[in-house]
């Protein structure tokens, strides 16, 4: 009984903590190999596209391409290290934008069966300016 309400303080702890860095939302995302999730990114009068696609996917590392505001970038994701996410900045740094919006995009599972692969998006915005539009792919 004592475990229980030590994991549920940690628990507690812990979503005091996501909550108070800014964390806005969040969703997940299943993608089949090459097949591409586009996001419009909305703050002030902008509206960016974000893009994510997996091409391999192997010994428990899958090979991600990405896209925002015209940088292209490629990573590699692993299941089994600490080298499960990535940050994306969203808003350039500077004056203009006191509070930084980002997208954690983080690597939650590999679906063997179906070979698709799971991935969480955090949305963290201080000042709520951003909005995220999922474009329906196909």
């Amino acid at each position: 009984m004592k475990n229980f309400f030590v994991l549920l303080a940690l628990l507690a702890f812990s979503a005091t903590f996501v909550f108070a860095s800014g964390f806005k939302e969040s969703r997940e995302i299943l993608l089949k190999k090459d097949e591409q999730k586009d996001i419009f990114v909305k703050y002030a009068d902008k509206k960016k596209l974000f893009t994510l696609r997996w091409t391999l996917y192997k010994d428990g590392a899958l090979v991600i391409f990405r896209s925002y505001d015209k940088v292209v970038a490629q990573n590699v994701l692993s299941l089994k290290h600490e080298n499960q996410s990535f940050r994306l900045e969203l808003m350039p740094k500077g004056s203009k934008y006191s509070q930084m919006a980002y997208l954690l995009v983080k690597f939650k599972e590999f679906k063997e069966e179906s070979k698709e692969a799971l991935f969480e998006l955090f949305l963290f915005d201080k000042g709520k300016l951003v909005e995220l539009e999922e474009l329906k792919n196909g």
